[in-house]
């Protein structure tokens, strides 16, 4: 036990002594990136949101490329919660958080 404590101090020491190392002489700053180029930054990337009022009930439309994907139900009295459409197929299954349970990436690389 008592090699191990002093094998765990000299572990300690040593990373300590490493950590505080100088900066090379003559070291130059990193430029800044180049800005992007024209037509690479797609402006429609965020989504559209429209909010209505149903009843009491505030409902928030969230649609990209003019597909709705996501809607937010708020109650008057109560915590809101979401109807996803989680394949795309237009059939919204209800959430209640939008961090429940694994959601494996589900990314459109390319389509036509």
């Amino acid at each position: 036990m008592r090699r191990l404590l002093q094998l765990l101090l000299v572990s300690a020491t040593l990373s300590a002594v490493a950590q505080t190392s100088k900066e090379p002489p003559g070291l130059q700053p990193i430029p800044e990136p180049p800005p992007m180029p024209a037509g690479t930054i797609d402006e429609d990337a965020a989504p559209q949101v429209t909010i209505t009022q149903r009843g009491e009930d505030k409902v928030e439309e969230y649609r990209t490329n003019g597909k709705l994907y996501m809607i937010k139900v708020t109650p008057p009295h109560g915590v809101p919660y979401y109807l996803v459409d989680e394949k795309g197929d237009g059939v919204m299954t209800r959430m209640n958080t939008m961090t429940s349970g694994t959601r494996p990436p589900m990314w459109t690389i390319k389509s036509w």
